[in-house]
C-alpha cells in the first residue's frame, strides 16, 4: 500500500473515532478490480445497512463540483447514509 494511501486510512480512521464509530472499509478505486469502487461501495451500504460513510473530500467521488454533489445525494437516497466530509474538518 503506497503511503498516501496509509495516510488518508489514517486520517479517515481517526476522524471516524472523534465521531464515535470505527473504519471498518476503505474503498480505492483501482484498475486492477474488476467493478468499479463506487458501485462497491454503495453494495457494501446497502448489505451492512450502515449508515455513516467517511470521505476524506467530494473531490474523491468527482472533480466537478454539480457530479460531486449529485454522487453524494445518489449515496444518501440509495442507502439513507449519511456523508461525513474530513476536509476542513480540524
Amino acid at each position: 500500500m503506497d503511503e498516501e494511501v496509509q495516510h488518508v486510512e489514517q486520517e479517515l480512521a481517526q476522524h471516524a473515532a472523534g465521531e464515535g464509530f470505527p473504519l471498518s472499509q476503505v474503498f480505492i478505486e483501482g484498475a486492477t478490480h474488476a467493478e468499479p469502487a463506487f458501485r462497491t461501495m454503495l453494495d457494501a451500504l446497502k448489505r451492512h445497512g450502515v449508515k455513516d460513510v467517511i470521505v476524506p473530500s467530494l473531490w474523491h467521488f468527482a472533480r466537478l463540483p454539480g457530479l460531486q454533489e449529485a454522487m453524494r445525494e445518489h449515496i444518501e437516497h440509495e442507502t439513507g447514509a449519511r456523508i461525513w466530509v474530513v476536509q476542513g474538518q480540524r
